[in-house]
């Protein structure tokens, strides 16, 4: 289906015309649990993998038999999601705890050694024909995002993202059994297969990067509309997206509108646009070229929340409440958020992750 981003609930550079100078385009993914094919763009696939070419391994040294069996975090999300059909509330019948009891994590796979390679997990498919916003080596067309289901990795301990550009039409011969770990050290790192619908949207960049006067502006602003709203409420005293729009009107006026929530940066995945630093500040990211890297794709564990629901797409606005809408791909890495940037000069020089 279709995803449409509703207009932003005010033009802010009428308000601010000097934000023309902070825009840029980004593709919204709005990843859905679906079935797609190899050829298609994706979240965990299947891949166009050639079978003559070996699955990326990862041969970090780190424990690879400790965790959730793979088939464990699959059964359970199937479990759950029966019963989420069946009852909006998500009620389980007495089998379905005992199945749910009976998955747990342990040392599933202790004959694996830290050293041992064990295949990454296929997490995500982009075809450029798709996403205007993906721009890589010249002359590929196909970006395959894999990473270990190991927060694990250097000094802070996280995942590790490998990238892979190809050609597409190079791949005649797809590898049909694909090799995937046995264990995985968390649930959220494991991806639910998702069809994408891309949309390009018009986003503004991330409020600290603005220059000091634009932000007190509006600081200013904002203070102004709250002070506006003798009764304002939050979103989320909302039963119901309508209830919200209804109430928010389509000005400036409306309740708890933000420009850091409403009017710069959707949430969800995406590919190109800004990055958020809500959580730690700005920080600069610099190829070991000496360019400033820009983000190439954002994963985020959450598509909207009752602070951002002025992003949920026109054809999701009867899904607000129900369980698991928001969070379609079941991934969850660092603090929710996690962003790949890569050179602008150069899509192959090494890749670099920020987590918020």
């Amino acid at each position: 289906m279709t995803r449409t981003t509703p207009e932003r609930p005010v033009d802010i550079e009428e308000v601010f015309p000097e934000l023309g100078g902070y825009r840029c385009m980004s593709t919204r993914l709005h990843p859905r649990k679906g079935s797609p094919k190899p050829d298609e763009s994706s979240v965990a696939g299947p891949f166009l993998w050639p079978s003559a070419e070996p699955w990326p391994v990862c041969t970090a040294s780190h424990d690879k038999g400790t965790g959730h069996r793979l088939t464990d975090v699959r059964e359970e999300r199937r479990i759950l999601n029966a019963a989420w059909q069946r009852d909006p509330r998500g009620e389980l019948s007495e089998a379905e705890r005992e199945a749910l009891s009976a998955l747990q994590p342990g040392l599933h796979a202790p004959e694996i050694g830290a050293e041992e390679p064990i295949p990454l997990l296929a997490a995500a498919q982009l075809f450029t024909r798709d996403i205007p916003d993906l721009n890589g080596p010249e002359g590929f067309d196909l970006l395959q995002v894999f990473w270990c289901p190991f927060e694990a990795h250097g000094p802070d301990r996280t995942i590790d993202v490998v990238l892979k550009w190809r050609r597409s039409h190079a791949v005649t011969d797809i590898l049909s059994d694909v090799p995937e770990p046995v264990v995985v050290g968390r649930q959220e790192c494991v991806p639910m297969t998702c069809v994408l619908d891309p949309e390009q949207v018009v986003e503004h960049e991330y409020v600290g990067m603005l220059s000091q006067e634009l932000q007190e502006s509006i600081e200013v602003w904002e203070e102004e509309l709250l002070d506006a709203e003798d009764d304002s409420e939050d979103f989320g005293s909302y039963d119901s997206y309508e209830e919200y729009e209804a109430a928010a009107g389509d000005g400036p006026e409306q309740s708890e509108l933000t420009y850091q929530h409403d009017l710069s940066i959707p949430p969800g995945w995406k590919v190109g646009g800004f990055a958020s630093w809500h959580l730690t500040g700005p920080a600069p990211m610099t190829c070991s070229c000496g360019a400033a890297m820009r983000p190439l794709l954002t994963v985020h564990d959450r598509e909207w929340d009752n602070g951002t629901l002025s992003w949920v797409p026109i054809e999701d606005r009867g899904r607000v409440h129900i369980m698991g809408a928001n969070v379609p791909t079941g991934v969850y890495l660092g603090r929710g958020l996690m962003r790949v940037f890569t050179c602008p000069d150069d899509p192959t020089h090494p890749h670099r992750l920020s987590f918020q």
